[in-house]
């Protein structure tokens, strides 16, 4: 059975950065697309960033990511990873990874995975 664990989550100040990190077992990641996707309190679930699977040749971000967030994977080792830099409050919820067969698609859009990890907290603030 697929899974995803996500590790990484934890309290940054304004302007840092943080490495997330998505465990996948149970498929292996090559066929995979992953989705990185964040929820804040009181907000709807919002995708993030996603990669395609085989060679990861497709990414796509959110505007309001991109420039300061890079996804990548690491088939042999069956991890994703969303590098987070200049980090701001808005940022700050808890953050899911997300794996489909299908393709990497913008935008990143829940609908688009059928299997999820159950999240890890970012906590943006001085």
């Amino acid at each position: 059975q697929l899974q995803l664990v996500e590790s990484g989550g934890d309290l940054v100040q304004p302007g840092g950065s943080l490495r997330l990190s998505c465990a996948v077992s149970g498929w292996s990641l090559a066929y995979l697309s992953i989705g990185w996707f964040r929820q804040a309190p009181g907000k709807e679930r919002e995708g993030v960033s996603c990669i395609s699977g085989s060679d990861g040749s497709t990414v796509n971000y959110a505007d309001s990511v991109e420039g300061r967030f890079t996804i990548s994977r690491d088939d042999a080792k069956n991890m994703v990873f969303l590098q987070m830099n200049s980090l701001k409050p808005e940022d700050a919820a808890e953050y899911f990874c997300a794996a489909d067969p299908g393709v990497c698609l913008a935008p990143v859009l829940i609908g688009h995975f059928r299997y999820w990890g159950r999240g890890t907290q970012v906590t943006v603030s001085s």
